[in-house]
């Protein structure tokens, strides 16, 4: 399944280091808790790990969560 993710209304950038480690119910959590926001509202949520070439990023699309992992390489 394929997402567009050029329609999305909002997007938030997390700030500070987040446990790569943790998954959907982590990220979900902290955006809850520590932020006191809508998972639900059309919003993709980027996450940065201590080490500055992975990202963490986590949306709703409907009927589930999409974790999306990216760890960008040297060259």
């Amino acid at each position: 399944m394929l997402v567009n993710f050029s329609n999305v209304q909002n997007i938030f950038i997390v700030c500070g280091h987040t446990d790569m480690r943790c998954g959907i119910d982590g990220l979900a959590g902290i955006i809850t808790g520590k932020y006191n926001l809508d998972l639900f509202n059309d919003a993709l949520f980027l996450f940065c790990g201590r080490k500055k070439d992975r990202f963490k990023a986590l949306y709703w699309d409907k009927d589930g969560f999409i974790l999306l992992y990216k760890r960008i390489e040297k060259g």
